[in-house]
């Protein structure tokens, strides 16, 4: 069971208030064995290394971050995708480590890759063409590559199925409880099953996806469909999630299919019919663990949903929802319990998309604050502010423009944010 909000998460800070009741059972997963282990990496009395093993064969695809200043492991990744993705090789092992991001390491952030790569595929029997990595903590540490290699050994003859639970709590670092999701889907009539986990609560923008999630499906389908419908999960769940605005060097989504589930028709394209319930469960999982994301972020006691209609076109639409979704003020307002709609005006006129004052209607919980270039007629403080005053506040803008819509979810700003990042390295 996940531990109540009133508890202390692993690093000291409180559960946060929007964290689920208890963590999901997710059941085991044909061709997936987990592992963890304490391997002191940066912290200590907790465990910090995750060890998947997969079944031969087993399909992978992922989506990784776009900053320049990528980590060690997103290069090793982007590298064995060109592979999978040409059916040239598989995913047979995922190594992830946290308290250390292994970015802006140098030639040496590499070598410690390849020297993890080459010991996990020696204990699982594979190539290490066939290890994928991800590493999520402290940028600019040189990691600890031995102390990862020395217990991957134990961990491949300990990995079992069903341990989602302690794998969603190895790869934590600020997160103040795990994040997993489920689902099952019928594919040709045969079920299937979907499993995720994921971390991350500050540094949160995704460019791609987000800062560490790892999906897996007993489902049998080859790299270029699962590549698809991961590319296409990503837009409306993971990329329209923000924290603090900062896109982070080691963002990481990858789904692995291990094909050891029931015996479904083969499906060589995303768009065949026979996929519409999978990828229909799958952007339900994504979505989940995203706003799972959202709702752990650094200091967050709020989760706030910005809908955005009417714009020129959705790219416009999504570029104005953001604007007002990473705003200091519009986040410190919500915090506050301040139905400040002027700092929405602020957003939406600073995002540089075509915007008509006087077409402009602004609501907060449903209940209309701005319109037709003013306050509303029928404004009302006290129903403005109760709005804007519970665990979750909805900010919907409408421009008059057009057919474009976006939605996006954030958090509140408060002194937890802080008070986490002014003693991260402490």
């Amino acid at each position: 069971m996940a531990k109540k909000p009133t508890q202390k998460a692993s690093g000291g800070h409180s559960v946060s208030p929007l964290a689920p009741k208890s963590f999901p059972r997710l059941p085991p997963l044909a061709g997936v064995r987990l592992a963890t282990a304490q391997a002191g990496v940066r912290y200590k009395g907790r465990t910090d290394v995750l060890m998947a093993l997969f079944a031969p064969g087993t399909q992978v695809a992922g989506v990784f971050t776009k900053s320049r200043t990528a980590s060690a492991p997103v290069l090793w990744c982007r590298d064995r995708l060109k592979g999978a993705r040409n059916g040239e090789t598989s995913a047979r092992v995922l190594v992830v480590n946290s308290g250390n991001a292994n970015a802006f390491t140098g030639k040496a952030g590499l070598d410690g890759v390849r020297e993890i790569a080459a010991e996990a595929a020696q204990v699982a029997g594979c190539h290490a063409g066939e290890v994928f990595m991800a590493s999520t903590g402290v940028i600019g540490e040189p990691l600890p590559a031995g102390k990862i290699t020395a217990v991957l050994s134990d961990l491949a003859r300990q990995a079992a199925a069903g341990a989602w639970r302690e794998a969603a709590d190895a790869i934590m670092t600020t997160d103040t409880y795990p994040k997993g999701a489920t689902a099952t889907a019928m594919i040709d009539g045969v079920k299937v099953t979907i499993n995720g986990i994921a971390k991350g609560s500050g540094m949160i923008a995704p460019d791609m996806a987000t800062m560490l999630s790892f999906v897996f499906t007993d489902a049998s389908l080859p790299a270029s469909v699962l590549q698809d419908c991961l590319s296409a999960g990503v837009g409306p769940s993971f990329n329209s999630i923000t924290v603090d605005s900062d896109t982070s060097t080691s963002d990481t989504l990858i789904l692995f299919a291990t094909g050891k589930g029931g015996k479904h028709a083969a499906v060589a394209k995303a768009s065949d019919k026979r996929l519409t319930d999978f990828r229909r469960s799958l952007d339900a999982v994504l979505l989940d663990l995203a706003l799972q994301v959202v709702k752990d972020g650094e200091g967050a006691q709020k989760l706030i949903r910005v809908d955005v209609t009417g714009a020129e076109n959705d790219g416009a639409a999504k570029r104005i929802a953001l604007s007002i979704a990473n705003s200091p003020l519009v986040k410190t307002a919500i915090a506050g319990n301040d139905a400040n709609w002027g700092r929405i005006v602020m957003a939406v006129g600073k995002a540089g998309e075509a915007a008509d004052r006087d077409r402009l209607k602004i609501s907060f919980g449903g209940h209309v604050v701005a319109e037709n270039g003013m306050r509303a007629a029928k404004y009302n403080e006290k129903t403005a502010t109760r709005a804007v005053a519970g665990r979750e506040v909805q900010i919907a803008v409408e421009l008059g423009l057009g057919n474009g819509a976006a939605r996006v979810w954030t958090c509140d700003l408060t002194h937890g944010y802080i008070d986490i990042n002014g003693s991260y390295r402490s």
